[in-house]
């Protein structure tokens, strides 16, 4: 009985669990027998992930971090002692640079001037012939010139110095993104100060994150009233910025965190500071994206980081927080707020003085032209270097790897054709009222055979079709020094003197048509010296003198000027009826300027890669095609076709300048031409209608004016070439028999003279036939 009772008892006993309780707990107790095998599933898991995130971090940022889109430079201006340059063109170009005039230039990038002398800090630069430090240059000027370039640190005269080249464009990849890389040891202290200042105080303390940071940058912004700092650290910024997107997750945000550690973990802090100048977002330029300090600060301040002043660094720091939100450009309001937050701070940490920050906080942000950065600038250029990259360096994806490619553009040369092309043509239709005209122009330089500028199109940011260089139109007379080259170079039987005949002439085509050329003003002449046959433009007198010197013959002229495309031989040739583009006519008055002297017209100088190698560099082929002493009484006679011919009006507008060149008219006025020198540069003008149809414009009222316009906004340099060997003036008379020098004559000419050369004797000349020579015609001939 007693053990059935206790029994029993137990049994009443027994606790009867809640079935809710036991659910609950269950888990509780699963873990607790299957910890351990949690925590090292757990683990596993962690370090699989952490390898997996290690080798993206590593794969990025060991490998090409970044696709830096190649640089397009224009040529260095180059200055040395007797180069033709007046104190104004330099004073010009400096202002192109971002140069800032001061009262004594200290630093680089300042300048200071004073009366014809100029000091300039030349910044640092990599030129294709090697890097080049920065230098304090003393340069002085007299009528024009400069006198002497010195080397101010070491007072020595320099044979020749460089400006840095002006940076025309960057080709942009096609990930849209635009960067320019600094190295941290060249970043300038006070920027990388006060970016750790507002936005990482403890970067070289933490571990890529850090919780007391958040705290701070709360109090922080409580106190002053505003956003003033963040909470993520520089390398959470890098990473969300360099390897994740920007969803406001939890997953990207433990991502972004454990990267963080990650990196830190494997780089050093310099390493991954640097990384961060380079990829932050600073700015949107149309459809590409504004990375790193270095790019931000050229395209908002148009200078280098370490010519930026304390007012520009808080202003590019503050634009960090939200470059949209602080885009200067939109809010500059917003953003100068942001600014003088960021200057108290640098006052309170005492980087800066209380008199700056007074100066700059009460200084309005100067931000720099942003059509200097526009992608598509000076397009008819551009088509030219793409086209010559292409023939040099096939391979064009080396473009995206931070190739620099030197041109030989003069900006501010191609700056102010395109301004003579718009506004002229503008003026060309209201006075005339003529409707769509277009035009083409080139400046070439004549010693070097570079390209100074080239207009394919009146609407000159227009990327189509380039008319410069791919227009073949009908040239006219321009073509005629060739005719008249061909007589020169058979010096025994002709001269600038020489009669030739002006009348009436008929001449029956391959067709079996006949012919008759005439002169412009349908007049004829009868007899007509050389040189006024082409000062004056006459049709008949160049044809004929064309037929007795042989077509072929002045085709084979055409080539060795640099027209290489076949002529058919015909009569109408010698009067412009061939069609050639403006690049192909200027290519043949270099030749022509340059005496006979020939280079092939080129945009493209040198190229190196994103380590400043040399990959190529442009070698000139010069070859001297014609006599000198031929192209020089060519030369002359082209001078007094802007003296006394069909382009005097350059005589008029710029009486104390010398300059040479030739007006081309075509059939029914529907092409006009000009290809005008100075002393330094050559410049070819088209001007006509798409269609082909009538202007009604001549060379002298269409083209020619493009030119005078342009050369208004230049600074021309007077024309003088000296006699060659060989090269005598002498006396003419009316028949065109050479006479001494010191015969009496109707006037006095340049000539070619040697020992085979006859001179016939003095002749008695009329009273008033003899005249005093002018200061020109003692200097180039008369």
């Amino acid at each position: 009985m007693a053990k059935k009772a206790v029994k029993k008892s137990a049994k009443s006993n027994k606790v009867t669990r809640h079935p809710f309780r036991s659910a609950l707990f269950a888990p509780l107790r699963w873990f607790g027998r299957h910890w351990g095998k949690l925590l090292l599933a757990g683990l596993t898991i962690c370090i699989g992930y952490s390898v997996y995130l290690d080798a993206q971090i590593k794969a990025r940022f060991d490998g090409d971090r970044w696709q830096v889109p190649a640089q397009i430079y224009a040529r260095p201006l180059t200055l040395y002692a007797d180069k033709d340059l007046a104190i104004e063109e330099l004073v010009d170009e400096l202002a192109l640079l971002s140069y800032r005039q001061v009262q004594q230039g200290r630093n680089s990038g300042e300048y200071s001037r004073h009366g014809q002398r100029i000091r300039v800090v030349r910044r640092a630069f990599a030129f294709p012939s090697g890097y080049q430090p920065e230098q304090v240059l003393d340069i002085s000027f007299e009528q024009d010139k400069i006198r002497s370039v010195i080397d101010v640190i070491s007072g020595k005269p320099l044979r020749q110095a460089s400006l840095e080249p002006w940076l025309v464009t960057r080709l942009v990849s096609k990930q849209r993104e635009d960067r320019m890389l600094v190295q941290l040891e060249r970043v300038p202290a006070l920027l990388t100060d006060t970016l750790l200042l507002v936005e990482d105080r403890d970067f070289y303390q933490h571990w890529g994150v850090n919780p007391v940071a958040i705290v701070r940058a709360l109090v922080a912004n409580i106190k002053a009233g505003a956003s003033v700092q963040g909470g993520s650290t520089l390398t959470q910024q890098l990473v969300k910025n360099f390897f994740l997107t920007r969803d406001k997750t939890l997953l990207r945000k433990i991502n972004e965190a454990w990267m963080s550690v990650l990196l830190e973990i494997r780089y050093d802090k310099d390493e991954i500071l640097e990384a961060y100048l380079n990829e932050v977002y600073l700015g949107q330029n149309g459809n590409s994206a504004v990375h790193g300090f270095g790019l931000a600060s050229h395209f908002y301040f148009d200078r280098p980081l370490n010519e930026l002043d304390a007012g520009e660094v808080a202003a590019l720091i503050g634009i960090v927080k939200g470059p949209s939100y602080y885009n200067p450009r939109r809010y500059p309001q917003r953003t100068m707020q942001r600014r003088d937050l960021i200057l108290r701070l640098m006052l309170d940490a005492e980087m800066i003085s209380v008199q700056e920050y007074k100066a700059f906080t009460q200084r309005q942000i100067q931000l720099a032209d942003r059509s200097r950065f526009r992608g598509d600038k000076h397009p008819a250029y551009m088509d030219k270097v793409r086209r010559e990259l292409a023939l040099q360096l096939p391979d064009l994806s080396a473009m995206e790897a931070g190739v620099r490619v030197f041109t030989a553009m003069d900006p501010l040369a191609q700056q102010r054709a395109e301004q003579a092309v718009e506004s002229q043509l503008s003026q060309l239709e209201v006075s005339r009222k003529i409707s769509q005209l277009q035009a083409a122009l080139l400046v070439t330089d004549i010693k070097s055979g570079e390209l100074r500028a080239i207009v394919g199109d009146r609407e000159t940011a227009f990327e189509g079709f380039n008319r410069a260089l791919d227009a073949r139109r009908q040239v006219g007379s321009v073509i005629k020094p060739a005719v008249y080259l061909t007589a020169l170079e058979q010096y025994h039987e002709y001269t600038l003197g020489s009669v030739l005949n002006d009348e009436p002439i008929k001449l029956r085509s391959t067709q079996g048509k006949m012919w008759a050329p005439q002169n412009a003003d349908k007049k004829f002449r009868g007899n007509v010296p050389l040189v006024d046959a082409l000062v004056n433009s006459l049709n008949v007198p160049t044809v004929k003198l064309g037929m007795k010197l042989g077509l072929e013959n002045v085709a084979d002229t055409l080539y060795r000027l640099g027209v290489e495309q076949d002529v058919d031989p015909y009569p109408a040739m010698t009067l412009g009826a061939v069609n050639y583009s403006p690049l192909m006519v200027n290519q043949m008055y270099q030749t022509i300027a340059n005496q006979g002297l020939h280079l092939p017209l080129h945009a493209l100088l040198a190229v190196t890669d994103s380590d400043n190698r040399l990959i190529w560099h442009r070698e000139l082929p010069a070859s001297q095609r014609f006599d000198p002493k031929a192209a020089y009484l060519l030369n002359y006679a082209l001078h007094k076709v802007t003296q006394q011919g069909t382009a005097k009006q350059l005589a008029k507008v710029f009486p104390n300048v010398n300059l040479a060149g030739k007006t081309g008219t075509t059939d029914d006025y529907r092409d006009s031409w000009f290809s005008g020198f100075d002393r330094s540069t050559l410049t070819t003008v088209w001007v006509g209608h798409d269609d082909n149809m009538p202007t009604g414009l001549t060379g002298a009222s269409g083209a020619l004016q493009v030119f005078i316009n342009y050369l208004k906004r230049q600074y021309p340099k007077s024309l003088v070439r000296s006699l060659p060997q060989g090269v005598t003036i002498t006396a003419f008379d009316q028949n065109g028999q050479m006479h001494a020098v010191n015969c009496p004559a109707q006037r006095r000419l340049p000539a070619i003279v040697d020992e085979l050369t006859q001179l016939q004797p003095c002749q008695k000349v009329k009273q008033g036939q003899q005249r005093e020579p002018s200061l020109w015609e003692r200097i180039f001939g008369g």
